[in-house]
C-alpha cells in the first residue's frame, strides 16, 4: 500500500483524466502518480459527481454568506459575538492586573 503525498489541484484534474482514460484502474494510477489507491478513487469518484469544482481543496475555509441557510448565518453571528466577548473580558482581566501592578510600585 502507497502511502499518499500532497496534491495540488492540477495533480488531481490530471490523476482523474488519466483515472478515466484508463477504465477507472484506481491501482495503475496511484502507482503511476504516487498516491494511494484510496486518493485515487476518492479524486474520481468526487469528479464524477460534482465535475471539476469539487477537486478543489476547501478544507478551513467556511461557506460563503450567501451560501449560507439563516441558522448557520445565525450560529456565524453568534460565534463572532462569543469571541467579541471573551476578548472584551480578556482586556479588562489585564487593565486589572496592570493597575494592581502599577499601584504595587507606588
Amino acid at each position: 500500500m502507497t502511502k499518499g503525498r500532497k496534491t495540488t489541484f492540477d495533480d488531481r484534474v490530471e490523476i482523474v483524466q488519466y483515472c478515466i482514460a484508463h477504465d477507472h484502474n484506481y491501482a495503475e494510477t496511484a502507482a503511476k502518480f504516487g498516491v494511494s489507491y484510496q486518493q485515487a478513487r476518492s479524486y474520481t469518484v468526487k469528479y464524477e459527481a460534482g465535475g471539476i469544482d469539487a477537486l478543489q481543496d476547501r478544507r478551513g475555509r467556511s461557506k460563503p454568506v450567501e451560501e449560507m441557510s439563516e441558522l448557520e448565518k445565525l450560529r456565524a453571528e453568534n460565534r463572532i459575538l462569543r469571541a467579541e466577548k471573551k476578548r472584551a473580558e480578556m482586556e479588562a482581566s489585564f487593565l486589572k492586573k496592570l493597575n494592581e501592578i502599577e499601584r504595587r510600585w507606588d
